[in-house]
């Protein structure tokens, strides 16, 4: 019940955002949209530390557990974002990922891993802690993406309706999406590097027919690729838009295709 309770206040978050798009509202319903995120993320950050001190582990590892704290990261960005007027609406694309991820962690259990980790202590939670930034920053240029597409095509058709007046203008999304990707490939990279520095030293191999491995690389590749997409002449800023939506879209089937493939009880998540 611990973990469906910041659920629920998500959940109940993205209907007003819904409610404000449809209504045209601009002044109470974001805020009380913001003030729902805010108590899921204190309501959820009080149910990992509920978990930590139970088990007596971070909720890192394990598939429940890592995706529970994957979306507490996400929620807790967007509930920074929000005072940003503008940029808070980019929730209503967020938002959707985070009920995903967290109601895929409600429904298969919040539980301790039975493995014995190897890499541990304060090394591995810098290390995922990283990765799980990483990813979010991806995120982020995604649902920043998306409205960006959804903003370009009300302006090229020409519609200046609630879509319109709703949606941040294309040059807010636009740097939204830079911050994203550019903090998000830093965290990755760290991450990564602080992996293999473990793996060199006490496993003498970059391990790199280990799923978790393939996987990351695959997602630093993908950044590589989306931001190269924003470099060179013309619509530089479209491309980067289409490229995060796309290279997004990669790293989640990817992560499927190895979850189902090879089972990845070594992946984090």
């Amino acid at each position: 019940m611990t973990h469906l309770l910041p659920l629920l206040f998500y959940i109940a978050a993205f209907i007003l955002w819904v409610r404000c798009l449809m209504g045209g509202s601009q002044r109470r319903g974001p805020l009380a949209a913001g003030i729902l995120t805010a108590v899921g993320v204190v309501s959820h950050g009080a149910a990992l530390v509920q978990f930590w001190l139970q088990y007596g582990e971070l909720p890192l590892v394990g598939f429940g557990a890592a995706l529970s704290s994957l979306a507490f990261v996400g929620a807790l960005a967007l509930t920074l974002m929000l005072p940003l007027r503008e940029m808070s609406r980019v929730a209503i694309a967020l938002l959707p990922f985070i009920i995903v991820v967290q109601a895929v962690a409600v429904l298969l259990g919040v539980e301790p891993t039975p493995l014995n980790l190897d890499f541990e202590g304060a090394g591995f939670v810098l290390h995922v802690s990283l990765a799980f930034l990483g990813y979010q920053g991806l995120a982020l240029a995604f649902a920043a993406g998306v409205l960006y597409l959804i903003q370009h095509h009300e302006l090229k058709e020409k519609r200046l309706g609630r879509f319109f007046h709703f949606i941040p203008p294309l040059a807010t999304l636009d740097r939204l999406a830079r911050i994203g990707l550019w903090a998000g490939f830093a965290c990755l990279t760290l991450a990564l590097a602080f992996g293999w520095a473990w793996t060199m030293e006490h496993r003498g191999s970059l391990e790199m027919g280990d799923p978790k491995v393939v996987w990351a690389v695959l997602s630093w590749l993908v950044f590589l690729g989306v931001l190269g997409a924003r470099f060179g002449g013309g619509r530089n800023d479209y491309r980067g838009a289409l490229a995060a939506v796309i290279g997004f879209g990669v790293v989640i089937c990817s992560y499927l295709v190895l979850r189902l493939t090879v089972g990845g009880e070594g992946l984090f998540l």
